[in-house]
């Protein structure tokens, strides 16, 4: 006997439909799994034969062969035993499957028929609702997070046994009350107030600007000036994220398998801070079983890198394509995903390798020459794209104490972030995925870049004299647009235009000339 189920197979971070066939037919009792299974889905037929047998369900000694449809893609995870072990009771004639037939299936079997949770319920129940099916049957541990999608009927089931009774008519299960659902747990480190860093003032106004223009920023300043506290404390001020925002992040961390502690909907953007021993696939994804990875979790929110030179430079020069572009395209041999990446980029690192040159009452132990290596580590086109780059000094400590109580808290910093992001929302809603300036293309940079002849001709001296890209160019005439939203300016006024171009510290090197006039030479 032939019995049909749907259920659905990760790629990348969407869900596609996959077609469980299951075939009963009379020869020697063998179980076999086809369809292009990876290891743990061919290890199901032992899970789902003992979890049916400790559940009380006597199973005819037949072969059965299971088809997992399209076969050319490939089905990795647990998350078919549910619907493998229904389809093979629908097979032996024990349940009726047209009862099935109006939903998505997605679970995992413990050996005494119990569900534990699984990865990428929300894309699941996506698939499930854009594929028109009436709802999913999914673990009780996973219910809260397959409810966050509306318009489809989330079944939480807490065994095999309770999903039979349910398509029997003997217990039906009733389908998740989403008004129920809890609220989800807080990320740990979200709360660090901008008012706990003292001192730092121009750094502070240049992280706002930051954030209320989504810019990328790179903090350069010896040890302990703070460039770690300023970082962490930059989500605190990023403005609150719209549900749909909030979806996309909590997909990506659904596939991960990282929604966890009763957490179903991320509402917290996300901070990565990865060590700089990462390889290229943890940062951008990918890997044998091609999964996102740092800066894609980072999605939405902020992927701060600490001490930038130590990275190795292949795993930095990945970043090149996905900072400009938002998306992450990975083609493999077998399949192309793409994961989102709409990030804020913020790095620091020290002026050298000993993080004491140019420090005032500090003795640098690098040459000249070796100043410019640590420099050259990071590349010049990577440099390009970071729209702010500033030099970060100690604070003396007379000033640490004058200052305890009288710093302006991240709430403050985060109002005047949302107000200048609500101006750039209704600048651009005939644009649809374009949210703040930083993502403004030539053709929106042209229209929505108004300047007075002064700010022009203060920029035109800038490129200049600094020697900028047409990218630099750009990203300064962004930044100045953020900072005349900031302050509810219709035009970019002068004072915008110098505050942009003070923020790109970089494209002067002042900083090196006394490195090179001790013998150090920049790369071309």
């Amino acid at each position: 006997m032939l019995a049909r189920i749907r259920s659905g197979a990760l790629v990348g971070v969407d869900a596609v439909v996959v077609e469980v066939e299951v075939d009963m037919s009379m020869g020697l009792p063998f179980f076999n799994v086809v369809g292009l299974p990876d290891g743990a889905v061919k290890e199901s037929k032992v899970r789902v034969l003992s979890a049916l047998k400790n559940a009380g369900f006597e199973l005819p000694q037949k072969r059965i062969t299971v088809n997992l449809a399209p076969a050319d893609l490939k089905k990795e995870g647990a998350n078919f035993e549910l619907p493998i072990a229904l389809g093979v009771l629908c097979a032996a004639g024990l349940l009726p499957s047209a009862a099935l037939g109006g939903y998505l299936f997605g679970g995992e079997l413990a050996l005494d028929g119990a569900l534990k949770p699984i990865r990428g319920v929300l894309p699941l129940a996506l698939a499930a609702r854009d594929g028109g099916f009436r709802g999913v049957m999914v673990p009780q541990a996973n219910a809260g997070e397959a409810a966050l999608v509306d318009r489809i009927e989330v079944l939480p089931v807490a065994s095999i046994a309770e999903a039979v009774r349910h398509f029997t008519g003997e217990a039906e299960v009733e389908p998740f009350d989403r008004s129920a659902r809890g609220e989800p747990v807080a990320a740990p480190g979200v709360q660090l107030d901008m008012a706990e860093v003292r001192g730092q003032q121009d750094v502070k106004l240049a992280l706002e600007l930051a954030a209320a223009g989504g810019h990328n920023v790179l903090l350069c300043g010896p040890p302990g000036s703070g460039k770690t506290m300023l970082a962490r404390r930059l989500p605190g001020i990023l403005p609150r994220m719209t549900f749909q925002e909030q979806l996309e992040v909590t997909r990506i961390y659904s596939v991960l398998g990282l929604l966890n502690g009763g957490q179903s909907l991320v509402q917290q953007r996300p901070f990565r801070a990865p060590h700089h021993t990462i390889s290229d696939a943890g940062l951008v994804g990918g890997g044998t079983s091609t999964r996102p990875g740092e800066l894609s979790m980072a999605h939405r929110g902020v992927l701060f890198l600490d001490e930038l030179p130590e990275f190795r430079r292949h795993v930095l020069e990945v970043l090149r394509q996905p900072l400009e572009e938002g998306v992450i395209r990975l083609a493999r041999a077998n399949q192309h995903v793409s994961y989102p990446c709409q990030v804020m980029l913020m790095a620091a690192m020290n002026p050298c390798q000993c993080g004491f040159y140019n420090v005032a009452d500090r003795v640098c132990s690098c040459r000249g020459q070796r100043v410019i290596d640590y420099f050259n580590r990071v590349s010049g086109p990577l440099l390009d794209r970071l729209d702010i780059t500033l030099d970060t000094r100690p604070v003396e400590v007379e000033r640490l104490v004058a200052l305890e109580g009288k710093e302006r808290s991240s709430a403050e910093y985060r109002a005047r972030v949302e107000a200048a992001r609500e101006r750039q929302a209704h600048r651009y809603r005939e644009h649809p995925g374009v949210l703040c300036n930083a993502q403004m293309g030539p053709r929106l940079l042209a229209r929505y870049t108004r300047a007075t002849p002064q700010a022009r001709r203060m920029l035109e001296l800038a490129v200049k004299g600094f020697g900028l890209s047409a990218r630099a160019h750009d990203r300064i005439l962004k930044l100045a647009r953020t900072r005349a939203d900031l302050e509810s300016r219709p035009d970019i006024s002068e004072e915008d235009m110098n505050f942009a171009i003070g923020c790109r510290m970089l494209d002067r090197r002042s900083w090196l000339d006394h490195a090179r006039a001790k013998g150090g030479r920049l790369a071309s």
